[in-house]
């Protein structure tokens, strides 16, 4: 299997195709599979690389939930660029992986030719930040007591992922029972080291103001606890642009592969056409 060394853990990380780099950051509940769609359509043109966060098998489970953190998880996608031999890639990232991908331009901008921040924010907005917090911590407590075949129940079946169950109910059995092949205690930790630490949206706002990286924002409309914050991007990252996916939901890329596909591709030629005018 293809490793990874990252800070001391072992990521899995898998690469298709060649030409310009694409990296994929996968959310929350899911993993490097989510990105099959993105692979196969971008790998005509593109060298594609995913891989899966630490604390998700194949990639190493730490025990210790000091080894998670939004810090953490931003080196682990410098590290598979310097596995790869890739100086500059196009970061594209859901959810979690949003806000890893986000905050990897803040940390590493002369490694990011342009970021795709997808479904990033939920837990950001001041009314909702309590309960984000609380439901969260649950989480991380249910995993542990219950596994992750009953643990996830709840949390794969909320609000923001009901056009997809609605859409595409195959895909969702799919992506539901993928979810539960993960690591109880990987993702406990994830949640403990990751989301219930890592600074909202807005408290990033004096790096995005001045972040000159290509972004394209995206969000489902029907994402609610995302679309603020997509506002919010959009209004501070200098070189931002905003896609608000009509009767979508969280998982974009899942939801709505074949749009997500050619409005990404318009993005990314858009970009490369540019610096190649420079």
């Amino acid at each position: 299997m293809p490793f990874v060394q990252s800070e001391g853990v072992r990521i899995y990380a898998e690469s298709t195709g060649t030409g310009t780099p694409i990296v994929f950051v996968h959310e929350f509940a899911g993993d490097y599979r989510n990105w099959e769609n993105q692979v196969r359509f971008f790998a005509r043109k593109h060298q594609c690389i995913t891989f899966n966060a630490r604390g998700y098998p194949p990639s190493d489970v730490p025990e210790d939930v000091e080894q998670y953190s939004q810090a953490l998880a931003v080196e682990d996608i410098a590290s598979v660029l310097r596995h790869f031999g890739v100086e500059r890639a196009h970061i594209i990232g859901l959810s979690m992986g949003g806000y890893a991908t986000l905050n990897f331009g803040l940390a590493h901008p002369e490694m990011a030719l342009s970021l795709v921040v997808t479904g990033a924010g939920h837990g950001s907005d001041p009314d909702k930040r309590m309960q984000f917090l609380h439901d969260s911590s649950e989480l991380a407590d249910r995993l542990i007591k219950l596994g992750m075949q009953e643990g996830i129940v709840h949390y794969a079946n909320s609000p923001i992922r009901r056009r997809y169950k609605e859409k595409d109910p195959r895909g969702f059995e799919e992506f539901n029972r993928q979810f539960a092949e993960h690591s109880a205690i990987g993702s406990s930790l994830t949640t403990r080291g990751c989301q219930l630490r890592r600074p909202t949206i807005y408290g990033l706002e004096a790096g995005l103001r001045v972040m000159d990286i290509p972004t394209l924002v995206v969000t489902g409309d029907d994402d609610e606890p995302c679309l603020e914050p997509a506002l919010f991007m959009k209004r501070c990252i200098p070189d931002a642009r905003l896609w608000v996916v009509p009767r979508t939901t969280h998982p974009v890329n899942l939801e709505e592969p074949e749009m997500f596909n050619r409005v990404v591709s318009d993005f990314i030629s858009d970009v490369e056409y540019k610096h190649r005018s420079k």
